[in-house]
């Protein structure tokens, strides 16, 4: 590990870098979110074909293949094309969404959920292409600009279904309303993406504080600041980190860093298996009926996401954020008590016991998942923190397959399964 070198007192742009982190955390989820956030209309013309947990398999199949692959060769990657090319393969996926349901006329045919899963893999691709890079690059500038990205994960989510509730009631009482809000709710969701091609392509690489610390992180022998650094105008230092000798270049081995952050690791795995085993296909298969009606589900989902939201900006307070491996372990162990929790809620309780619940599974998720990330690149250099940036993305997408391939089982002895 390397002593951090003195920052300077005033560095400009720090504020719009961290709305730019927050705005990019948006876009590398508002696709997936906006996927599980019409999955009432999903089920409406795939009612046969559990799309809530078969889509998710499919999405994280090929987001984890995909991240084991960029990690182990994250060292040799230009980051710049990999954010690029990642944010205009989510731009693509959302907009063949919609030509998808237009040229299928909103049929429920096998031929069209066959595409429909093909493109969730073209996400899954871009979330593994995407999410590596943009942690990775971030872990080695200052701990808000993670903070602010995983909190536009969060935001994602309070976006998605906050516009999906708003279609729903808008579109409600009309003909074919809810492949109307659907529809228009993908729209504003392929608009998004576009914003982030942009925004990462022509204002991120020149802000001032961005510049220094890629910079930094380039004399450190990150070459994968390089063409970013050659984007921001600083051709000298682009051209002097590609010509480094990588022998000359003391870092870590990713094994080394593997084994240094085990612990955080394995946690943030634990977090998003208990996540996604209950989120969201419990939520819309083995809740029963209540109330609410078909407004159960996506007002379920949109608890989860608001609390989850929430608690991803609390670790920013820092009298209010957890440092210690030790507790961290101790609250993501604790979180296991949800799996019992959900069953006998939805078995003997009312809505409001699952709402409060659901909360609470968003809260915990959020604020445990921006303490991890913030904790484990403190004390490295640049090349090591991005390594195990991409590192802990693979432990993530990994947790949340598992997550997903565990929620199967809620549906044992149901006569859907």
């Amino acid at each position: 590990m390397s002593n951090p070198e003195d920052i300077p007192s005033r560095l400009e742009g720090k504020n719009v870098a961290r709305l730019v982190c927050c705005i990019l955390g948006i876009g590398s989820l508002v696709a997936w979110n906006a996927m599980l956030t019409i999955t009432d209309y999903y089920y409406q013309i795939f009612p046969k074909y559990h799309p809530s947990r078969v889509l998710t398999i499919v999405y994280q199949l090929f987001a984890n293949v995909f991240i084991i692959t960029l990690a182990f060769k994250e060292a040799k990657l230009n980051t710049r094309f990999r954010n690029i090319f990642g944010y205009s393969l989510y731009t693509a996926g959302t907009f063949c969404l919609i030509i998808l349901d237009l040229a299928s006329h909103g049929s429920g045919s096998v031929a069209a959920y066959v595409v429909l899963c093909l493109i969730v893999a073209v996400f899954g691709v871009a979330d593994a292409v995407v999410q590596g890079a943009m942690v990775g690059d971030l872990s080695y500038m200052c701990p808000e600009f993670i903070q602010a990205f995983m909190g536009g994960l969060g935001i994602a989510g309070v976006l998605t279904s906050g516009l999906r509730l708003i279609t729903k009631a808008i579109f409600d009482k009309s003909h074919d309303g809810l492949r109307k809000g659907a529809l228009l709710f993908i729209g504003i969701a392929t608009l998004i993406q576009l914003a982030c091609v942009f925004l990462y392509t022509l204002v991120f690489a020149k802000l001032p504080i961005v510049k220094y610390y890629r910079a930094k992180a380039g004399k450190e022998g990150a070459k994968t600041v390089s063409a970013d650094l050659a984007a921001a105008g600083l051709q000298d230092q682009a051209e002097q980190v590609q010509q480094m000798d990588e022998s000359k270049i003391q870092k870590l081995t990713k094994k080394q860093l593997l084994r240094e952050n085990i612990d955080l690791e394995i946690n943030l795995f634990l977090i998003y298996v208990v996540t996604l085993s209950i989120f969201p296909g419990f939520l819309y298969e083995n809740t029963g009926e209540h109330r609410l009606g078909d407004w159960y589900a996506p007002v379920l989902v949109a608890m989860y996401n608001g609390w989850d939201a929430i608690a991803r900006f609390i670790p920013s307070i820092k009298v209010l954020a957890i440092e210690s491996r030790k507790w961290i372990t101790v609250c993501v162990v604790a979180r296991f008590l949800l799996v019992p929790a959900f069953y006998f809620t939805a078995k003997y309780a009312d809505q409001g016991w699952m709402l409060f619940l659901t909360s609470f599974l968003g809260l915990t998720n959020g604020y445990l998942t921006v303490c991890i990330f913030s904790t484990a690149p403190k004390g490295y250099n640049g090349p090591e923190a991005n390594a195990l940036g991409n590192l802990m993305c693979v432990f993530l997408l990994g947790g949340i397959f598992a997550g997903v391939c565990l929620g199967w089982l809620w549906l044992i002895g149901n006569d859907s399964f």
